[in-house]
């Protein structure tokens, strides 16, 4: 079966206290996340009124628990979601910040693979993420290509 978006857990949207909890302690975790380690990093936990508890956790979910903290401490929403998760279109178009009209016409140009489960299409993340990325070249180059001509015209850019 499909993991779709719904699946999951909502965005999360920090508090202004939480930001700030969240800037210090990615600050504090920072310097772990770039040393090289080759065993789990281990965490203690002291809750309220409990035993404290040590938890081994992968490096490279240690690395994501810091980029949470960094986005959640400039204010940013943050949601997690698997590249194997399945999206409708008005998932994906809000994704992208385009209608859902124009992500559907780019589906039917093949420009995004999708698949149809009845009437409706879904997309994977994974490949929105990657039509995302192409087109954030294109745009690139061409405001390169537009400098350099402006550049060669004296424009002043």
């Amino acid at each position: 079966m499909a993991t779709l978006l719904s699946d999951f857990p909502e965005t999360v949207t920090p508090t202004a206290d939480e930001a700030i909890l969240a800037q210090e302690s990615s600050r504090r975790l920072a310097r772990f996340v770039s040393a090289k380690r080759k065993k789990p990093l281990q965490l203690r936990f002291q809750p309220e009124d409990a035993p404290e508890e040590t938890v081994s956790i992968p490096e490279s979910a240690f690395r994501l628990l810091n980029e949470i903290l960094t986005q959640m401490a400039k204010g940013n929403a943050v949601t997690l979601i698997p590249v194997h998760a399945e999206l409708t279109t008005q998932q994906a178009a809000d994704i992208l910040n385009v209608s859902r009209p124009f992500l559907v016409e780019q589906l039917e140009k093949n420009l995004i693979p999708f698949r149809k489960v009845g009437t409706h299409r879904r997309i994977l993340f994974k490949d929105l993420m990657e039509y995302k990325e192409a087109m954030d070249r294109n745009r690139l180059k061409a405001l390169d290509e537009l400098a350099a001509q402006a550049q060669e015209l004296g424009m002043g850019y």
